[in-house]
């Protein structure tokens, strides 16, 4: 059991990870992008070729993390923007389309072009013993980097210049504009953040277990388990969503099995749901 719930702890930071990225820029922008996992997706590719062409790991990997900002910064500037003059559900809607259709061309380029290419790091060296259990390399050095990317995140929402203003935005758009601060700028930096929290998951993930193209989607949908079970937009919420999913996932998976593990956990989403149907740590409107 603690081995389950150790590998759960590991698997839920990375879902809290990708649910921040969905969640922000959700509650940024009431924009939800279905093309999220496509995007981490194709950093982790993007990763492996730069590896395949000779270029060290780490390299590599801050190419994938720019890839993946790259990849959020030209969704802002191009099928997002009719997007932008939408308001309301009829914003929520259109997002939820043209995301999904690209999500499809992208998926469906990928598996012609590279159908059994897959990101899969190796991090070498002994086992590291946690409460009795022998964690691999991988998992370590993983968790290791989820946890310094969470500390970075809550100290850039809560104590810089920059976090106050994204967190104004959100909490008023309206009343930010008349403060000097441009909801558009900030939507925009929000969607090159959410890149590259998606490229740090297909990195990260890849440590434990490969990443290959046909992904995306199944991390598009538990991103958004993650994202509705915390609460729309809360950062909090995401990732304390994705450590309790996480650990359910792991431990259902070890003594039921892995396809039942998925029906498990979206059991699990729905009675969260009707007991909170505002999310964990999400706030009734």
């Amino acid at each position: 059991m603690t081995a389950s719930i150790l590998d759960g702890i590991v698997l839920g930071l990375q879902f809290g990870v990708l649910a921040a990225g969905l969640t922000l820029v959700y509650g940024l922008g009431g924009v939800l992008n279905l093309a999220y996992g496509q995007i981490a997706v194709v950093s982790g590719l993007i990763t492996l070729l730069t590896m395949e062409a000779g270029l060290p790991a780490v390299p590599a990997a801050l190419v994938g993390l720019v890839t993946g900002g790259v990849l959020g910064l030209v969704f802002d500037l191009t099928i997002l923007q009719p997007v932008y003059r939408r308001h309301g559900e009829a914003r929520v809607l259109l997002s939820l389309l043209l995301t999904l259709g690209a999500a499809f061309v992208i998926d469906g380029y990928l598996n012609w072009r590279y159908p059994l290419q897959g990101l899969n790091l190796r991090i070498t060296g002994d086992p590291l013993v946690i409460l009795g259990v022998r964690m691999r390399m991988g998992s370590v050095v993983a968790s290791g980097i989820t946890i310094v990317v969470i500390g970075v995140l809550f100290w850039l929402f809560r104590y810089t210049r920059l976090g106050r203003a994204i967190r104004s935005v959100i909490q008023d758009e309206e009343g930010s504009r008349l403060v000097g601060i441009d909801p558009q700028v900030m939507m925009r930096l929000i969607l090159v953040l959410s890149g590259v929290l998606a490229a740090i998951v297909a990195i990260t993930r890849s440590m434990v277990a490969p990443v290959n193209v046909r992904a995306g989607f199944s991390l598009t949908v538990l991103g958004l388990i993650v994202t509705v079970v915390g609460g729309l937009g809360s950062i909090p919420g995401a990732f304390l969503a994705g450590l309790v999913l996480g650990i359910i996932n792991s431990v259902a998976s070890s003594y039921i099995g892995t396809f039942l593990s998925l029906i498990i956990l979206l059991v699990a989403a729905a009675i969260t749901i009707v007991i909170r149907p505002a999310g964990l740590l999400g706030v009734r409107e």
